[in-house]
């Protein structure tokens, strides 16, 4: 499955859900070269009022070490090189860290979502980046949500896997005996399963959140890479590819699991969005927890002083 249509299909969903006007989603799906009759199909029987996806919510994000629902602080603004620039990221850094991870966002950008999510790592033990994937536009803080999800799309999938990649650097230098992980989500997840077909052995473990599996895709470059597949039951737009990821992990001979979480929809983990489940959210970040102590395996007491950024 491309990107493109998965994020284009996005856009229809959230419009017909009543996340997005007719008149938005069209301009969001003009920007990602569908025009038109075609784009006013793709909406068809939205409501006429609609309220803005995404965004802050007053819905707190779940603490599961504490079982406390207190909002959590977002990720420390970094800098860091990459193949055709500086490249922008959300740090947080673990006192004793047990693995290292790579945190890919959804098609809206480096969030205030997104950006919790490495604090919420590094209390767990694990040091994490959240890269911003819009660097090269600016930043995600410097565009609206729709240009933001035109500018993904519309990016080359190389141009994205080489700022990964560059982001697994940035966590080398930073922690480096820690062993490797990345996650992401919706979006993120396609470019989760990306990243492993690009190739790269330094990736020990790799949880894609409902993630579109690419087209003919080939995970043997990623040899140590244990993956767990996060789906929603109710997802069903990405769940058809979750057959051929099954199919890719186990001809590359890689160790995995495909969870399915009942009764939920696509980006239940997300808590500003409309399809979050907060009994969920924390089951899936409980299960990725216990994937990483299973695969990362990096001594605690091996780095416990960072480079500074």
């Amino acid at each position: 499955m491309a990107l493109r249509p998965y994020l284009i299909d996005e856009i229809a969903r959230d419009c017909v859900a009543g996340a997005l006007t007719r008149r938005e989603a069209i301009r969001r799906l003009g920007l990602l070269g569908v025009t038109g009759a075609a784009a006013a199909a793709m909406v068809a029987g939205a409501p006429m009022n609609a309220v803005r996806a995404g965004g802050e919510s007053t819905v707190p994000s779940p603490d599961t070490t504490s079982g406390s629902t207190a909002p959590i602080a977002e990720a420390e603004d970094v800098t860091f090189p990459g193949p055709d620039g500086e490249l922008i990221g959300g740090y947080s850094a673990a006192d004793a860290p047990k693995g290292a991870v790579l945190v890919i966002h959804e098609n809206r950008g480096l969030t205030p979502h997104i950006r919790t999510i490495p604090p919420r790592l590094a209390v767990d033990g694990y040091s994490a980046l959240a890269i911003d994937l819009l660097s090269a536009e600016g930043g995600t803080a410097t565009m609206s949500e729709g240009d933001a999800q035109a500018a993904l799309g519309n990016a080359p999938a190389e141009r994205l896997v080489a700022d990964l990649q560059a982001g697994l650097d940035e966590l080398e230098r930073r922690v480096p005996d820690a062993e490797l992980a990345v996650i992401g989500f919706c979006f993120g997840g396609g470019m989760t399963w990306q990243l492993l077909a690009a190739g790269d052995p330094r990736i020990s473990a790799a949880v894609p959140f409902y993630g579109p599996f690419p087209d003919g895709a080939d995970l043997s470059g990623s040899p140590n890479a244990a993956v767990l597949g996060i789906y929603a039951e109710l997802d069903d737009f990405v769940n058809p590819s979750m057959e051929s990821a099954a199919a890719a992990l186990e001809a590359a001979g890689l160790e995995h699991e495909l969870v399915t979480f009942e009764g939920v929809d696509h980006a239940f983990f997300n808590d500003t969005g409309r399809n979050y489940d907060a009994d969920a959210a924390a089951e899936a970040y409980s299960v990725m927890l216990d994937w990483f102590d299973r695969h990362l395996t990096s001594s605690p007491s091996a780095s416990t002083t960072e480079p500074a950024s």
